[in-house]
């Protein structure tokens, strides 16, 4: 999707999701030391904000300037504005500083292939030693499998894949499947998304 497509997306009141963050998300970085982090495709920002709230300061990316101005919101009614840097931009052309940040992560960010690979890559490069990185994402087996997500099979991926373009980059620790929960009026659903986790020794 382009960026106005997400925009008018973006436009309404709510959240698309909710304000709360990714259970894959907390459950992965409840445990880590706080320091600095870099949200990429951060959204509305209710990962940022939870990391914020818990004494991180964050770095969150999105080229949708209205999710940016949402995310803004939200940090200022949680009272964390001064922990987290909003930013608009194109992840495409975004260089993070390398060795910088104690935890990077990249939350259902569902592009192609070709411009997903580099964007991994550089986002590798950001953990500092000592850090984590943390992916999640559509499985491109919810395409048949699964609940929801994004029907093109272009802009899903694997586990293996991720680990793939992370190029060695990092000490893997997690690359899987993982099923999650969904809600819908006709009772519960499973949606089916990768997980990839890995540290700078």
């Amino acid at each position: 999707m382009t960026r106005e497509a997400w925009n008018r997306r973006y436009a309404g009141k709510e959240f698309i999701w909710t304000a709360n963050p990714s259970s894959f998300f907390t459950a992965e970085a409840a445990n880590l030391l706080s320091g600095r982090a870099l949200d990429l495709a951060a959204g509305e920002g209710r990962n940022a904000v939870w990391l914020a709230e818990r004494g991180w300061v964050v770095t969150a990316i999105d080229f949708a300037d209205v999710a940016i101005d949402k995310a803004k919101d939200l940090a200022a009614a949680r009272k964390v504005t001064d922990k987290i840097d909003f930013q608009v931009a194109d992840l495409r052309d975004y260089e993070p500083d390398v060795h910088r940040f104690d935890l990077v992560a990249v939350m259902y960010l569902q592009i192609p292939q070709a411009e997903l690979a580099p964007i991994l890559v550089r986002a590798a490069r950001a953990v500092a030693p000592g850090g984590t990185f943390l992916l999640v994402a559509h499985d491109s087996a919810n395409l048949t499998s699964g609940y929801g997500g994004p029907q093109d099979p272009d802009v899903l991926y694997t586990a293996e894949q991720v680990v793939a373009a992370l190029g060695g980059e990092l000490e893997i620790e997690k690359a899987s499947c993982v099923e999650r929960v969904v809600e819908t009026g006709d009772g519960a659903k499973v949606a089916i998304d990768c997980l990839v986790r890995g540290k700078r020794l």
